[in-house]
């Protein structure tokens, strides 16, 4: 079949397939909110993409939820509502700032056991590892998976990932936990920062921002010149 597709049209697929779940009002809001008929426009163009069968999709849900063409899970799959949760989140930081460097289900060890972050990006100029956890865990299950971030981070080889700066030193990103429950968890290497919602770290930021700024240096003079204490 003898086919042109636009540049929307492209970004569209290349979305899903980054995305591997994505549903028509997520559509709406990232590719068609600037149109007057945003809603009959999505779907116009969805439903060309998928007669031309370069998208799939599952009416399983309301509204629907498109697919990649090569999608290995199944039409009424529960790993279609985890994909749905990764989108979500990225939507949440797309109303602060377009997240960069992007890759859902991360992979970054290359070996079956490592960590498998439900996202990875750079956000606000900050690169961040995101786990989803939207069922209740043990304590030690958690941990344990805080000591896997550990593993890797001894071993160094988070220098080497492509989206390491090149003019300054490596950065090991912050683990973000998004969920409603708060798990005992930590570590002395890198930052562990539980929340319910990126609005939710969205606002620790701006508290812990505005404490700093009113913390005010107090000046005492001595023998060995100035002194100054942030306390």
């Amino acid at each position: 079949m003898s086919f042109r597709l636009s540049q929307r049209d492209k970004d569209i697929i290349a979305f899903i397939n980054q995305f591997r779940a994505v549903d028509r009002d997520s559509l709406v809001d990232l590719f068609f909110k600037q149109l007057k008929s945003p809603v009959n426009a999505c779907n116009s163009v969805m439903v060309r993409l998928y007669r031309l069968g370069v998208i799939e999709r599952t009416q399983q849900y309301s509204p629907t939820v498109y697919l990649p063409v090569d999608a290995k899970i199944k039409k009424n799959s529960q790993k279609i509502l985890h994909f749905l949760s990764i989108l979500d989140v990225y939507k949440q930081m797309c109303t602060y700032s377009t997240p960069k460097h992007v890759i859902v289900e991360d992979k970054p060890t290359g070996r079956k056991g490592g960590i498998e972050p439900d996202l990875f990006c750079i956000f606000k100029g900050s690169p961040f590892w995101i786990e989803i956890q939207r069922n209740q865990y043990s304590e030690q299950k958690m941990q344990a998976k805080i000591n896997l971030y550990e593993e890797f981070f001894f071993s160094n080889e988070w220098k080497a990932l492509h989206w390491q700066p090149k003019d300054r030193s490596s950065i090991f990103p912050s683990v973000i936990l998004i969920t409603p429950i708060r798990y005992a968890v930590s570590s002395d290497h890198f930052r562990v920062i539980q929340v319910g919602s990126i609005p939710e770290l969205m606002e620790k930021s701006k508290s812990n921002n505005n404490q700093q700024r009113k913390v005010k240096p107090v000046i005492h003079s001595s023998s060995n010149g100035v002194k100054v204490n942030l306390t």
